[in-house]
């Protein structure tokens, strides 16, 4: 039976092995969720990029539209910042997108070693767990969190793929039960549950309240992206057996 572990940050990834195995990125507010919603309405391909300077020159050098996000806000001369709601505009539509967040496109860079990344989000966590049940490899889920720090809502959405798959994957970490736990506490209010946390006060802050609630939607989408190249393109559900 193939396994499914939980990384509660970037920065605990050196204790795991990604070679041979699937990575599952989520960051829920709000790159893993931006992503997800772009490649659903219609953008190209997403590349993510670990820095502002390398996000600057490609969108430059190739004409591509320019996302930037730090410590929440937009990054100042860039097309877009970090709200899903601007990968839906008809500006990204059938376009490529390079991307550089505080927290989600390091993740996504410090998974490399992996033999497949994908992205993951409430928005499309029923198309991940069926994309996971068909490949029936080994899985590491690794939370972006905050600055290296475990933060509440990836943990939950570790949580939520954990229990959907609980039967068909196993695992030995206290941190999928941890997970899992979590997820029965919030499920049927998460908006509620995470009203507190650390990233949803530092958005509240910022008046970015519609961002947080529906980067909770359930199932929204059936997009599943996968890493090709440098890329994320939208991966079929009926080609990955």
């Amino acid at each position: 039976m193939p396994t499914l572990d939980i990384c509660l940050s970037p920065e605990l990834l050196h204790l795991f092995n990604p070679k041979g195995k699937i990575v599952v990125v989520t960051d829920i507010l709000r790159a893993t969720s931006c992503m997800v919603t772009g490649l659903a309405n219609g953008v190209h391909s997403i590349i993510p990029v670990d820095t502002l300077d390398k996000c600057r020159k490609l969108g430059l050098k190739k004409g591509y539209i320019t996302a930037a996000e730090r410590d929440g806000k937009k990054a100042e001369g860039f097309d877009i910042g970090n709200s899903p709601f601007s990968y839906m505009e008809d500006a990204v539509k059938g376009k490529t997108v390079v991307v550089t967040t505080t927290n989600g496109t390091r993740a996504i860079s410090e998974a490399s070693d992996a033999k497949e990344i994908i992205i993951g989000s409430f928005l499309n966590l029923d198309a991940i767990a069926s994309y996971l049940s068909i490949k029936q490899k080994d899985v590491i889920v690794v939370c972006a969190g905050w600055k290296g720090h475990v933060n509440m809502e990836d943990t939950l959405f570790a949580g939520a793929l954990a229990h959907i798959l609980n039967g068909d994957f196993t695992s030995k970490q206290d941190a999928t039960d941890m997970a899992i736990h979590l997820w029965n506490l919030a499920k049927d209010d998460l908006e509620g549950f995470l009203s507190n946390c650390s990233h949803a006060r530092r958005l509240q802050n910022l008046d970015i309240t519609d961002d947080i609630a529906f980067c909770l939607t359930l199932n929204k989408y059936q997009v599943v992206p996968v890493m090709k190249g440098e890329s994320l393109v939208p991966a079929s559900l009926a080609s990955v057996a």
